[in-house]
């Protein structure tokens, strides 16, 4: 009997242990919830459709795709003239590119992109490096901005990024509004008029 006691005592230990072992493995992975970068495709290595040569990871890819056709749809509405567009916020630029000088719009989009992609969940490969918010939204302090942000402005800017989101497949609502939230974060340093 002692030793039956014995042996159950061990099994009740081991068992024990394997358990609370478990039980720990679980709360460290419901406790990390995925970063927004992650739910984009985090840091997946994938063709660059840009430049099928190299890489790039689905996260950063899916922000830049989002901004590259938040852009888009900005530049079609200057161009046709539709009612309540941003052409005011972006004309240095809309100017240029109707020069043949894309550049600054390059840039537009990268900084964008970095600026998404290092603060979602990114990690050390994406850097921000541009202007805060406040300066970059201050035709003062940035010249390729037009004009200062109204909250109409601002929320205009937000159905761009959402009608570009669906157009790049993001179309969980989840998802959505984590970016608008996002988005919403920016508003006041963004919104100076």
């Amino acid at each position: 009997m002692k030793n039956f006691s014995k042996l159950a005592l061990v099994a009740l230990f081991i068992a024990s242990g394997a358990f609370v072992t478990s039980c720990n493995d679980d709360d460290d992975k419901a406790a990390e919830p995925a970063s927004l970068y992650a739910k984009l495709g985090g840091t997946t290595m994938v063709a660059d459709p840009n430049n099928p040569s190299q890489m790039i990871e689905q996260g950063r890819l899916s922000y830049r795709s989002v901004v590259d056709s938040t852009i888009t749809l900005i530049v079609a509405d200057i161009v046709t003239g539709a009612e309540g567009n941003l052409g005011a916020h972006f004309a240095p630029i809309v100017s240029e590119v109707s020069s043949g000088n894309a550049t600054n719009v390059s840039i537009l989009s990268k900084n964008l992109t970095d600026f998404f992609s290092a603060n979602t969940g990114g990690g050390a490969t994406n850097v921000y490096t541009g202007l805060d918010m406040v300066a970059a939204h201050d035709p003062a302090q940035n010249p390729r901005m037009g004009v200062k942000s109204t909250d109409a402005d601002y929320d205009k800017f937000i159905g761009y990024v959402g009608a570009a989101a669906g157009l790049n497949g993001v179309t969980d609502p989840q998802l959505i509004n984590e970016v608008v939230a996002v988005l919403e974060s920016l508003r006041a340093p963004i919104v100076q008029e």
